[in-house]
């Protein structure tokens, strides 16, 4: 499961690379390092399915959200939701 995920962020950031603006570029690559620290964490745990990969980015972003000024938080939410989505694919 955890190449799965894997390999779904390392595609979608090719395509944020090829076609994405600044702002993209800035949100996945600060969503690319979470999500590494969230994989990190589901390859010790027993679940590993994609509703604990949720649960657990909800918790970076949490904290996301305290790092970050509106505009930027806005900027990484919109980036997960579009990675959430590719996963749920």
């Amino acid at each position: 499961m955890i190449e799965k995920y894997e390999q779904t962020l390392q595609d979608w950031i090719e395509t944020i690379v090829a076609e994405g603006d600044d702002d993209a570029l800035f949100a996945s690559g600060y969503l690319q390092g979470h999500f590494a620290v969230v994989l990190s964490k589901l390859e010790i745990a027993s679940d590993q399915g994609t509703e604990a990969l949720a649960e657990e980015m909800l918790t970076c972003l949490a904290l996301a959200r305290e790092e970050l000024d509106d505009n930027d938080y806005a900027l990484v939410n919109d980036a997960w939701l579009q990675l959430s989505d590719k996963l749920a694919a």
